[in-house]
């Protein structure tokens, strides 16, 4: 009997490709899409999962001869991902909504999903790799290291790596595209999706304005010293590291080196005083046994930083990681994530910069 597989489909390319090579191998292959934009159809700019997303799902399904469903889960968008979003940015931090929705919506509802249609795996198009050895699962790097996702897939455990297939790991972008045309996909030439899927014009700002439904408080830009020279537009607006849009001339670049969300304040400063000895972490994940002491690894403060080597030093409820260099904008509600080569270790939340 063929082992069934559900593919996330987001009409992209690469989910796309993910479903061909299973049916190629052997699977038998259920197609399902995530509908998350029914309630504003009026976007200038079609992202994922919306509905040109659905109907080139649709089509890359019927050439493949694979079961097609939609699934709407505007509802767990908002409750689990949306409402995060919002929060986080309204307190003076940024959020990593990517990794929220893998956690809660892409393998988490679509995983049970696949369970009730008597699916033994769970895949998707992302750039990583899942391991099996003696002692579990482990998360790896794909080969495209350029298209590497594996930061947005920390918090998976042992329970759902599992159950999950990622296609794509083994093959680069160029070799995907290929894949495409020699599959015949009428996607094969579609551009590739980097927004959000539920800001596809990028404008975070006048979603949060939307959102919460008034304008955002003003307030005082401060210096090193302590001075006022300029005027915020909301705290919601700005994200440490940030150097453009702050209005301030001080005769050398500036960056923002803290947002105080009590204060109403943004703190700016040299690029140096935007870089930090460390960070205090929370909401630890680790795919395997977490550690109890001091490890040496490599840390992603974000997804295009480049890692850097550092010490974890794990005590409770949160730990305290100490670069061997200091860091430029590390950000609170961003993501940290761990690495032992390829590997990776586990990751969590940025809470507290070490200055």
């Amino acid at each position: 009997m063929k082992k069934r597989v559900l593919v996330a489909m987001s009409g992209g390319v690469d989910s796309s490709v993910a479903a061909a090579l299973l049916k190629a191998k052997g699977y038998e292959v259920i197609g399902i899409t995530m509908c998350f934009n029914l309630a504003r159809p009026s976007r200038k700019k079609i992202g994922c999962c919306s509905r040109q997303g659905i109907e080139d799902a649709r089509r890359v399904a019927h050439k493949l001869g694979i079961k097609h469903y939609v699934l709407n889960m505007q509802k767990a968008l908002e409750e689990r991902v949306i409402r995060d979003f919002c929060r986080e940015y309204l307190l003076g931090r940024t959020p990593n909504p990517c990794v929220v929705c893998n956690k809660y919506l892409k393998f988490g509802l679509l995983l049970d999903r696949a369970k009730v249609l008597d699916a033994q795996f769970l895949a998707t198009g992302h750039y990583a790799r899942i391991a099996k050895t003696p002692s579990g699962f482990l998360l790896k790097k794909a080969k495209d290291l350029k298209k590497d996702q594996s930061y947005f897939l920390y918090r998976l455990d042992q329970p759902q790596l599992k159950h999950i297939l990622f296609p794509l790991g083994n093959y680069t972008k160029k070799e995907v595209r290929k894949l495409a045309r020699k599959f015949e996909l009428p996607v094969a030439e579609k551009k590739d999706s980097q927004e959000i899927c539920f800001l596809p014009d990028g404008d975070y700002r006048s979603f949060l304005r939307e959102r919460a439904n008034k304008e955002m408080p003003p307030g005082p830009i401060v210096d090193t010293r302590g001075n006022i020279v300029g005027r915020h537009k909301g705290i919601a607006y700005y994200t440490i590291g940030q150097r453009e849009g702050l209005g301030v001339a001080k005769g050398y670049p500036v960056y923002i080196t803290r947002i105080d969300p009590e204060a109403n304040s943004i703190y700016i400063g040299s690029k140096d005083e935007a870089s930090a000895s460390g960070f205090l972490a929370k909401d630890l994940h680790f795919a395997t046994k977490p550690p109890v002491k001091k490890i040496a690894l490599k840390v992603k403060i974000r997804y295009n930083h480049q890692e850097a080597k550092a010490d974890l030093f794990s005590f409770g409820s949160k730990s305290r990681i100490i670069f061997q260099k200091p860091q430029f904008a590390v950000t609170p509600g961003q993501s940290a994530v761990f690495y032992d080569k390829n590997r990776v270790l586990g990751g969590a939340i940025i809470d507290e910069v070490i200055v």
